[in-house]
This record gives C-alpha cells, sequence and structure tokens, in this order.
C-alpha cells in the first residue's frame, strides 16, 4: 500500500469523476424512465411503439457497445461527442430503459380503483397523474431505483474505455507507473464498495421519508407498543 500512498490524491479525483457521472447519468436516466415509461401506457400508438422498442434496444444490447456508437461510430454521421458527454448519454440512456419499465410496473400495479375514483371527480389526465397516480406510485419506485443507480454506479467503470479519466482510468494510470496490482485495484474496490454502501443507506432514508405505508407502519407498531406496555400520553 505504501507504493501508492502518494497517488491517492490522484485516485480521490478520479473518485469524483465517478460521483459526477453517477449524478448526471442518474438525472438523466430519470427523465427518460419517466419519458419513456410513461409513452410506453399511451393509448397513441405513435408514443406506444417508439416507447417499446427503446426500451427493447436498450436493454437487449451491452451498454459498452452503445458507448461505442455514441463515441465512436456516431462521428461517421456527423455527430461527436466529448468522452464525458458521451459517457453521460450511454449510462443515462441505458439505465433509463431499465428505470422506465419500473415506471410502468408501479404505475401498473396501483389498484384500478384509484384511477375509476379519479375519473368520476371529473380530473383530467394530467390532474390523475399529478394528483393520484403519481403520489402513489413514486413510493413503490424508490426501492428499484435504488438499485438502478447502484448498477449505473459500477457501470461508470466502463467509460475509461473512452479515455474519461475516472476512478478505474485512474486506477490503471497509477498501476502501470508502480506495478502493484493487487493494492491499486484493492483500493478501487474498496472506494466503489463505500460509495455504493452510501448510496444504499440515502436510498433507505428517502424510502423512510416518502413512502407513507412504511410510516403508518411504524405508527401502528408504535401504538401496539404503548398499548401492551401500558403507556398511555
Amino acid at each position: 500500500m505504501s507504493q501508492i500512498e502518494p497517488y491517492l490524491p490522484f485516485l480521490l479525483g478520479g473518485l469524483w469523476i465517478t460521483i459526477l457521472l453517477t449524478v448526471l447519468g442518474m438525472l438523466l436516466a430519470l427523465v427518460v424512465a419517466f419519458t419513456v415509461g410513461l409513452s410506453r401506457m399511451s393509448r397513441r400508438r405513435l408514443l406506444r411503439w417508439p416507447a417499446g422498442a427503446f426500451i427493447e434496444i436498450f436493454r437487449g444490447t451491452s451498454m459498452l457497445v452503445q458507448l461505442f456508437w455514441l463515441f465512436f461510430a456516431l462521428p461517421f454521421f456527423g455527430i461527436q461527442f466529448v468522452p464525458f458527454a458521451a459517457a453521460v448519454l450511454a449510462l443515462g440512456l441505458n439505465e433509463g430503459a431499465y428505470a422506465a419499465e419500473i415506471v410502468r410496473g408501479a404505475i401498473s400495479s396501483l389498484p384500478r380503483g384509484q384511477k375509476e375514483a379519479a375519473v368520476a371527480l371529473s380530473m383530467s389526465p394530467y390532474q390523475r397523474m399529478r394528483w393520484v397516480i403519481l403520489p402513489q406510485a413514486i413510493p413503490r419506485m424508490i426501492p428499484s431505483f435504488g438499485n438502478v443507480l447502484v448498477d449505473l454506479l459500477k457501470n461508470t467503470s466502463l467509460v475509461s474505455l473512452v479515455t474519461v479519466s475516472d476512478l478505474t482510468f485512474r486506477a490503471q494510470m497509477v498501476r502501470s507507473t508502480t506495478g502493484a496490482t493487487t493494492a491499486v485495484f484493492a483500493s478501487i474496490l474498496v472506494l466503489y464498495f463505500v460509495v455504493s454502501y452510501a448510496l444504499g443507506l440515502g436510498r433507505g432514508w428517502l424510502e423512510r421519508r416518502i413512502n407513507p405505508t412504511r410510516a403508518a407502519a411504524a405508527g401502528g407498531w408504535r401504538r401496539r407498543w404503548a398499548t401492551s406496555s401500558g403507556v398511555t400520553r
């Protein structure tokens, strides 16, 4: 480990790039998820079919190949991205395709009576989605979105192949300089795990914060405990 101590600030700089890629990629993935997921549920074929094709293509092909297409192939068609932009697009589009199915599944799992009640109240489609459906569906999406976020973090290691100076890219440079293969990769293994664990903790906190079912369950448990213990207000 002493061999790589002088390079720790250099590796931490790469970790910052990795975290930035994760944040920007997830923001794009959320936009894609709700746009494509809601379009997938539309009654209009012009929205539903392209959304379905997008999901199947990005879920059915390798993210590495998608990254290479964005960075190496698109310039032949007159479209060129800098490495960082190509990395964010590949991460966001790929993970967004998976997240779109999470959005669709969460909305589809809601009781049909919720929509029928909103229709009975003469709500417009926008009002039904904004005030009735999404407030109930989003808490159901949080656990799966957390898994997508962790998966996105791990996939950032692929962007080193298009010369983005992330944690993995810098680790390869340190390994080439020092020859300390075991120490270098053990260090970045720990760094990836720490960030992933922190994301998991954040997901758990957010889930408890906005999930009304868990809050009600926690309140019920406290009331039962107070009753059985003879504790009264």
